[in-house]
């Protein structure tokens, strides 16, 4: 079922992974929660666009859950699902705060005082989880908890019709609003907030976010891209992907299941096999089609429309593997080789890695502890996944406490900046030197 390709045929492809029809359709329904060029977004406004949607049925005009029914879901939950949300919660939780303990305040000397860096949360976290295809509990925990453990005093969560296990995560996750919106009307609340003053019938006010995360929708992929420098975002996510590298010891029935889950995401989702031995190739391929034809509907059908255009490489060795691989920068690339730390240590690019058999992707969706928000269509190039970074800002400063001993920092400023043509900034610099008077103050 994989195509078959060989390693020249397989390019990188940069794709834009903003549509352009939706994006004119998210700049219309922007410009139309916002009349008048309002600064928030305006209640009556967004229950009209959620009406017509099919965020809210006609007669509901609550666009916000409370936190009594996020609770109430959560009591609702057998208690083997209450078990594993609150296992996943506690796995995601300690690994965004080992990433938080990781980067700390720094301070140094410089010539007569002090420089550092502070590192402190954005006020207000912006969190998606999408609600379409499949409930998805486990985008809340991984975008809410890495909010709340970077430190942020106000979260909150979108998500469009959500499912009872979605609000359970959201009380688990410590949302503090829930707003049942979703698509690019739910990104431009985030970004804007939603003005509840009595002038809009005491609506719920939501406050506009500094950081917005999470994966979505088209609509979801255009309003990121309208909102950000508004407001900061973590990517413009594309179709998911894995992929796979295999040796003659990897398992046909492991790959091939690895290779079908990433498949049931999304009819444009890819999986990706690359291996250095043909027979490895053609039992994952037996195995592809044998599994897929086993899946329930509407599994069975998403998986084999994402197959069409998913593919496999024959390479002449590990090395031309692991070359492919780095071209490609998949999203999800799993190891499942001999030595499979060997491989993935020389492995320079990928959103997130999972070494041996035994790692499956899978778990990474569902809370091993790192985040399964990451990188795709070959960004993990140049950056990584969501991880508690996103919502810090690591900022710089400096003083002066000994104006003599900074002497020769301020000679070497007047100095740069003459030779960079800029008068003003070397008189402001010369202002501060006890050896020459400032330009301005010579006579004429």
């Amino acid at each position: 079922m994989l195509t078959r390709r060989t390693p020249d045929e397989v390019t990188l492809e940069i794709k834009d992974p903003v549509d352009p029809t939706a994006l004119l359709q998210a700049k219309s329904i922007l410009s139309e929660l916002r009349p008048s060029d309002s600064p928030a977004v305006c209640p009556s406004a967004l229950l009209a666009v959620a009406h017509r949607l099919g965020d809210l049925p006609e007669d509901d005009d609550e666009y916000v859950v409370s936190p009594e029914k996020c609770k109430e879901a959560f009591d609702g939950l057998t208690e083997e699902d209450r078990r594993s949300l609150l296992n996943v919660y506690g796995r995601v939780k300690a690994f965004a705060e080992a990433q938080r303990k990781s980067v700390v305040d720094v301070e140094v000397d410089i010539p007569g005082g002090k420089a550092g860096h502070s590192v402190s949360p954005c006020r207000a976290a912006g969190c998606y989880a999408p609600g379409g295809r499949y409930p998805l509990p486990s985008s809340v925990l991984m975008t809410v908890v890495t909010a709340r453990s970077a430190g942020c005093a106000h979260v909150v969560l979108a998500s469009p019709r959500p499912a009872p296990i979605t609000l359970a995560a959201a009380h688990v996750a410590g949302a503090d609003i829930v707003l049942c919106i979703g698509g690019a009307q739910a990104i431009a609340c985030m970004a804007y907030g939603i003005d509840g003053t009595p002038n809009n019938n005491d609506r719920p006010t939501v406050p506009a976010c500094d950081v917005i995360v999470g994966p979505g929708n088209k609509w979801v992929t255009a309003a990121k891209s309208l909102v950000n420098g508004h407001c900061g975002i973590d990517m413009l996510a594309g179709p998911s992907e894995v992929l796979v590298i295999a040796d003659k010891t990897a398992d046909a029935e492991i790959v091939a299941a690895d290779l079908i889950a990433q498949a049931e995401h999304d009819v444009v989702a890819r999986a990706i096999l690359v291996s250095d031995d043909a027979d490895v190739i053609d039992r994952v391929d037996r195995e592809v089609e044998r599994q897929v034809d086993r899946l329930p509907e509407p599994n069975r059908s998403t998986a084999a429309e994402a197959l069409k255009q998913s593919f496999s490489v024959l390479c002449g060795d590990m090395d031309e593997c692991i070359a492919v691989s780095d071209k490609l920068a998949p999203e999800h690339l799993e190891i499942q080789t001999a030595d499979a730390e060997g491989v993935g240590k020389r492995c320079a690019n990928y959103g997130g890695l999972f070494v041996g058999t035994h790692a499956a992707e899978v778990l990474g969706d569902y809370g091993a502890g790192p985040n399964h928000t990451l990188p795709t269509g070959g960004t993990g190039r140049y950056t990584g996944g969501l991880s508690v970074f996103h919502f810090l800002r690591i900022r710089t400063w400096m003083r002066i406490d000994d104006k003599e001993q900074a002497q020769d920092m301020v000679e070497d400023s007047v100095r740069m900046a003459r030779l960079e043509g800029l008068e003003g900034h070397a008189r402001a610099a010369e202002k501060r030197s006890l050896r020459v008077e400032p330009a301005y103050k010579e006579k004429s």
